[in-house]
């Protein structure tokens, strides 16, 4: 069998070198040459090559290889990465693993650069109609590379993974389309439903089995000769990737290496370019982040540096599309609006043949394996068919899920509709707007909005015109999505599978009746996810308040922005001093819990303490800070989060994601002459681009954030107001001084940059909390933090259970305020109204 195309070489080999290992090993002969046939060889002369195997496991490799008549006396790279960390080949004896530790130093010497070279040549460009090899090996020897220190070969190694992952994508995509459109590639029309001419009242028996196993003949036969011109004799199967190494590129593994081997290279825009792209498939990556935070640092990193090298190109235009929208340029925004829909649609095709690739079709076999699957040649077929219908069907979903992000865009091809028709009403092409319309009410017939749409636009434009109709392309989509929707339908019905539908305009009655009713009580759970809640009026919100004896101090007018309010009364004097010596005594205990060090990250003029409600509870248990704190302190930040609820989602529930107690001190000596801020202009869910005044909902800003919020416990300090900007971040619109039982509260987009004067003088201290509307963000420490004082409280209750009450009643609601009760034991005080 030929061996892959090997890739370019970028490797001196020494005027004469040879190699002979003997061992007895089971060792696949394909993982025991994978370093020979990709590191350039047939770029030099090999003198002499020879492989055997014999029986019943031996091994030899004999090498001599003749290149150019300079070669420096280079010492073998170390190998520090652990094998933990590199891909695994399985053998039956462990001569195998011997003879790869043996073999690996050696090999490397075929991956350093050479000296002098003016560019690393693994920064080269790579060449796009190269053949594909197999990413797997590709990917091993760029670890090895990487492991070695050989930065420039582990770049050139990861970047051909990378686009041999892609061209063997494109292959699978083309070769089903052109196998697709064969003339006799379509079933039979007796599979379809639709009598035989000479059949008589129905097909003969094993007729339409015969057609159906003929038919996928003959489509597997196509399958495997285009992918045989393509990759070369065997390429589908040879060059088969695993699920394991699957994953890895699905989650852009091979980014993380090239950002480290880059940044060696003193690459530093192609570096944060690496890391931007893994951080974006990879938001909670603490690592990752801090890279990027030192990235953005560094003098020879522009701000264009940090792009993603691997994001679906339709969102980038449909980004673009819907900000010429909102600057009212419609005829600017009507080709990226197109350009999003049909890289959408593409996308998706290119997702769909991912489904019936070999990849998937091994994951199926696991599952199946898994589940002690039963059956004959029928049942195997319907199971594998499922899943690639499933499989499908996701594709709607992950093609409008932004890479990072948890949930995707809903509705997302009747909403690039809605928007094509409108763009195209407004800068007069009405019969682009008709199209665009009546392809939405394919989705939704019932749509009101449409219907009114549409008569407008027909009125506009007079006289009926024949063939005006939907979009072919959506009615191809929609055609074909509804088939694939009823058989799983049936399958769930019948065959007990599962189907987790993704659209929410599949027609009711394709469902069949018995799956009607639960089907509808999943999709009543959340009915937001389809219009968002309508806001209540103030008069609502100010009522809600007085009840929670909280005022409104400044609104959204007030503050000069939009979802933002001042409100005072959310603390009593006593409950901010008991927070504050809570702050205190974590401080003292070297409890900084939400950053490194002791100067603030922000700027080395002030120092930061940050306390957790779970490390506040585990000091708690300790004895290290007081009970009563830490409980005070879980239950303010719920009483943050009901107003914060209260006053701006009042239909949908918020969820805390994060809680923190921070303290910022002014470093006596430093604040003469200072200039900078205590933190800067930015924004909670976006990243903030002054320049242009866009706030980008990606990584590294935490996207899932909905809603802010900063409780203030002091005022004895100098410095330290909050203030919110202009997008430009250098118009000051609104400026607040903290005090005692302050809450600020605004929504976390780039609505509300906002930053924080110095602290020149003193310690300020706040509760910083955030919201989110996405459950599977909901802060877990708090949870735990609530069962540690709950367990706490009732080892307490068991200890004083033989204690007699002085008084068992319960207190009158009217009296029933919140008390709190200092350290000395002093009588409990009532909490003060507002």
């Amino acid at each position: 069998m030929p061996r892959p195309a090997p890739v370019p070489a970028f490797c001196p080999l020494p005027p004469s070198f040879s190699l002979s290992f003997h061992t007895r090993s089971a060792f696949s002969t394909r993982h025991s040459s994978f370093s020979i046939f990709h590191m350039g060889l047939s770029h030099h002369r090999v003198s002499a090559l020879s492989l055997s195997l014999g029986l019943p496991h031996s091994f030899s490799l004999s090498l001599r290889l003749s290149t150019s008549p300079s070669f420096p006396s280079l010492p073998l790279p170390p190998f520090p990465l652990p094998p933990s960390r590199l891909p695994h080949f399985p053998s039956a004896a462990g001569g195998s693993d011997i003879m790869l530790r043996l073999l690996r130093p050696l090999l490397l010497l075929l991956l350093l650069p050479p000296p002098g070279s003016p560019e690393p040549p693994g920064l080269a460009q790579l060449s796009p109609g190269a053949p594909p090899q197999a990413p797997d090996l590709l990917y091993a020897d760029g670890l090895r590379a990487y492991a070695a220190g050989a930065w420039a070969p582990a770049v050139a190694l990861l970047r051909e993974a990378l686009r041999s992952q892609a061209a063997l994508g494109r292959v699978r995509l083309d070769c089903g389309a052109s196998c697709a459109a064969e003339p006799g590639a379509a079933l039979p029309a007796v599979l379809l439903g639709a009598p035989e001419p000479d059949s008589g009242p129905g097909p003969t028996q094993g007729s339409w089995e015969r057609q159906l196993l003929r038919a996928a003949l003959r489509r597997a036969d196509c399958l495997t000769q285009c992918a045989a011109r393509r990759l070369g004799p065997g390429g589908a199967a040879r060059l088969r990737v695993g699920s394991t190494l699957r994953d890895a590129f699905r989650r852009r593994e091979p980014y993380n290496y090239l950002q480290r081997a880059y940044y060696q290279l003193k690459k530093l825009d192609l570096a944060a370019a690496a890391a931007h792209t893994f951080f974006v498939a990879n938001p909670m990556h603490l690592q990752m982040r801090e890279d990027m935070a030192k990235y953005r640092r560094m003098s020879g990193v522009q701000p264009q540096s940090f792009r993603d090298l691997e994001t679906p190109p339709h969102w980038a235009a449909y980004d673009t599309g819907l900000e010429l929208l909102e600057r009212q340029e419609a005829g600017l925004a009507l080709p990226r609006l197109e350009e999003a829909l049909q890289g959408s649609l593409a996308q998706m095709e290119s997702c769909r043949a991912d489904c019936q690739g070999p990849e998937e079709q091994e994951g199926a076999e696991e599952e199946e394996d898994e589940a002690g699957s039963q059956g004959g040649l029928y049942e195997a077929i319907a199971r594998h068919w499922i899943q690639v219908l499933q499989c499908r069907q996701r594709c709607v979903g992950e093609t409008a899920t932004r890479p990072g992000r948890s949930f995707p865009v809903p509705d997302f091809l009747p909403s690039q509709l809605r928007r094509l028709h409108e763009a195209h009403a407004q800068v007069g092409n009405l019969s682009q707007a008709i199209e665009n319309v009546l392809s939405v009410l394919l989705f939704y017939p019932d749509d009101e909005a449409a219907k009114r749409a549409l008569n407008q636009y027909q009125a506009q434009l007079g006289e009926p015109r024949p063939g005006l109709g939907p979009r072919e392309d959506i009615q191809r989509f929609i055609l074909r999505s509804l088939g694939e929707k009823r058989q799983l339908y049936y399958a769930m019905e019948h065959l007990g599978t599962s189907f987790k539908d993704p659209d929410p305009w599949t027609p009711a009655a394709l469902i069949p009746e018995a799956l009607r009713e639960k089907l509808r009580e999943d999709q009543e759970k959340r009915p937001w996810d389809h219009e968002p809640p309508k806001p209540k009026p103030l008069t609502y919100w100010k009522d809600v308040l007085l009840l929670e004896g909280v005022t409104l101090t400044q609104d959204s007018r007030q503050l000069n922005g939009s979802e933002r309010a001042v409100l005072d009364g959310l603390l009593t004097p006593a409950e901010c001093g008991v927070l504050l010596q809570l702050a205190k005594d974590a401080a003292g205990a070297g409890a900084r819990s939400g950053y490194r060090g002791r100067r603030s990250p922000h700027t080395p003029h002030e120092r930061f303490e940050g306390l957790t409600v779970l490390k506040a509870a585990q000091l708690a248990r300790a004895g290290t800070v007081g009970t009563q704190g830490a409980k005070l302190l879980l239950e303010v930040s719920e009483r943050v989060r009901t107003l914060t609820q209260a006053y701006f989602s009042p239909e949908r529930p918020l969820h805390l994601s994060f809680t923190h107690l921070v303290c910022r001190s002014a470093i006596e000596g430093e604040q003469e002459q200072r200039m900078d801020l205590s933190h800067p202009v930015h924004a909670d869910n976006c990243v903030l681009d002054p320049d242009t005044g866009e706030c980008w909902r990606e990584p590294p800003a935490y996207t899932y954030r909905d809603y802010s919020g900063l409780l203030y416990l002091n005022d004895d300090f100098q410095g330290g107001d909050l203030f919110f900007t202009e997008p430009n971040a250098l118009t000051v619109t609104a400026r607040v001084r903290p005090r005692c039982g302050r809450l600020v509260a605004f929504s976390s987009g780039g609505e509300n940059p906002h930053g924080v004067w110095a602290v020149t003088r003193g310690r300020r201290c706040a509760l910083a909390l955030w919201h989110t509307w996405a459950p599977e963000h909901r802060e877990q420490e708090w949870i735990e933090a609530q069962e540690l004082l709950q367990e706490s409280e009732e080892e307490e209750e068991e200890e004083e259970e033989e204690m007699p009450s002085k008084d068992p009643s319960p207190e009158p609601p009217s009296r029933r305020h919140q008390r709190v009760q200092d350290k000395a034991g002093k009588a409990p005080r009532v909490r003060e109204e507002l």
